[in-house]
């Protein structure tokens, strides 16, 4: 069963990603608009209706912007803990959502994806981060951390895709005029969000499990450049010799080209058996 993942968008303002194995659908976060979201999807023939769930990492807006319409039309069910759950539920205090409540920590299926969930610090009731584990491959979703503990790395270290966050240039925030001191703390404390370099570390820490490709995601637009982050990360990864590892950007304006998993398949290579497994971008 081949499985295909397309991030609908990533950045400050908004983020949303879809994973499809077999007819297992499933969104990870939902940060905009839910005609955005409709729009998206249909920009790689996908609709709303056919969602198996929307996963949710925390209760911050550019994540969860579009739940209260997507899902209080549809009845799309939400996977999100008790506190991010208490959370939504006081955003959109007049829909009637869908929850599947799970402890941060506990794993569940969703159709044909398992689900683990690990705790992450950030600045939100109980954020969390997921590893979707498919019959093609494991996929990790780490974005919106101020830094990245033992345990997540641990997590994590299986996945052969990793969304990771670059959210910004060090020297870029540090320069930016339209934030005040107060908010540039936040994002550098442990519990903000990781710069290019904190990024290039945790992918070099990585390196040397199954990972074959990284999209980096949650990009600020005022304190970080995609051409930024891409070199930071493939620099260090060159240094370290894992040119193995594919790096890409994604976009918050448009859908990043759909990636289609392939399940290993046993390949004959100088007489002995290898497991093989694909990794192939669609435009």
């Amino acid at each position: 069963m081949a499985v295909r993942f397309t991030i609908l968008g990533s950045g400050s303002s908004g983020n949303c990603a879809l994973l499809e194995a077999g007819e297992t659908r499933l969104l990870i976060d939902a940060g905009f608009s839910a005609r955005q979201i409709r729009e998206r999807l249909a920009s790689i023939a996908r609709t709303p209706e056919s969602l198996s769930g929307i996963l949710i990492t925390h209760e911050h807006g550019d994540h969860i912007q579009g739940l209260g319409t997507l899902c209080g039309r549809l009845g799309v069910p939400i996977y999100a803990n008790r506190l991010t759950r208490e959370a939504i539920e006081r955003q959109f205090p007049q829909t009637r959502l869908k929850f599947v409540t799970f402890e941060t920590g506990a794993a569940f299926s969703v159709g044909s994806v398992d689900v683990q969930t690990f705790s992450v610090p950030h600045d939100a009731m109980d954020p969390v981060g997921f590893v979707l584990e498919t019959a093609a491959g494991t996929v990790g979703f780490l974005t919106d951390l101020g830094h990245a503990t033992k345990l997540i790395l641990e997590r994590v270290k299986r996945a052969r895709l990793l969304v990771l966050e670059a959210n910004h240039d060090l020297r870029l925030l540090q320069e930016d005029v339209k934030r005040p001191w107060s908010t540039k703390q936040r994002i550098l404390s442990r519990h903000g969000h990781l710069s290019n370099d904190a990024a290039a570390e945790v992918a070099e820490q990585l390196a040397a499990g199954d990972l074959k490709e990284i999209y980096l995601g949650h990009l600020s637009r005022d304190c970080n450049r995609p051409e930024l982050a891409l070199r930071t990360v493939t620099n260090r990864l060159q240094k370290a010799g894992a040119t193995h590892i594919l790096v890409r950007n994604t976009s918050q304006d448009v859908p990043s080209p759909t990636v289609e998993l392939e399940p290993p398949r046993v390949a004959a290579a100088d007489g002995q058996l290898l497991l093989t497994s694909l990794v192939r971008a669609h435009g």
